[in-house]
């Protein structure tokens, strides 16, 4: 039965993509983050192995999309498909960590029609890696993120920068960003070194990838400024 809101209209589902896993502690924060501002909003996790055969049929009941962290997935292709189904078919999506690095390789495969664009992590050998290791690992550690002028990120934060927790060893490979925004999947926030921290989708509602865990730094009555505006997006798809 679909969760409903006091007056009896169909209540927001957000549906987390990705394998849950109790002992990863990004997950637990994930669903934390969702309960963390003024009206709580529902979620279901959606296994990656029960996308890929019927995306559409898996995924039309969920308001909103978040690709989860915790890469390697078991279904890399079902990661791939719920993204692509989030793109084409307009639905707000926030892809975190393995989620931003999913996006790159959906993207970089549908779009920029490179069909055999990899993954370090699942695919170090592969020929063509839109996903590589990072020169320095960031995973434990918080740095700031500038938040590039003009760009949706920067109003939904509505702050220059902001210091942010990476859990991450793998990022976007530089030689792919022309490409990708030639194409509008656009940088919209930047590392201390200017490598890319945050990906927004021109055109779209709302899809924004994030190398690092917005989740982690969300607190109750304080939900991190782009959990908050998916929540909102998801809202928003169900009272049209």
């Amino acid at each position: 039965m679909e969760p409903k809101t006091p007056s009896g209209a169909q209540a927001a589902l957000i549906g987390i993509v990705g394998d849950r896993n109790p002992g990863n502690k990004t997950h637990l924060m994930t669903e934390d983050a969702l309960g963390h501002g003024a009206e709580p909003i529902a979620f279901e996790w959606v296994p990656t192995e029960q996308i890929a055969a019927d995306p559409a049929g898996r995924l039309s009941r969920y308001a909103g999309l978040i690709i989860s962290p915790g890469s390697p997935y078991l279904s890399m292709e079902g990661a791939l498909a719920a993204i692509r189904y989030a793109r084409e078919a307009l639905v707000p999506l926030l892809g975190t960590c393995g989620g931003f690095q999913h996006i790159v390789v959906e993207f970089t495969r549908n779009v920029l029609g490179i069909a055999d664009a990899d993954h370090a992590e699942t695919n170090p050998s592969a020929p063509r890696l839109a996903i590589t290791p990072l020169t320095c690992s960031l995973a434990g550690q918080q740095h700031p993120v500038r938040l590039v002028p003009g760009s949706r990120a920067a109003g939904i934060y509505a702050v220059a920068s902001a210091v942010e927790p990476f859990y991450c060893n793998y990022g976007l490979n530089p030689d792919y960003r022309p490409l990708l925004e030639a194409r509008g999947l656009m940088v919209s926030g930047l590392g201390e070194d200017g490598l890319v921290r945050v990906l927004e989708l021109r055109g779209h509602p709302f899809f924004f990838g994030t190398l690092f865990v917005p989740q982690a730094r969300s607190r109750p009555g304080a939900p991190h400024p782009l959990v908050a505006g998916l929540v909102a997006a998801a809202r928003k798809e169900v009272s049209i």
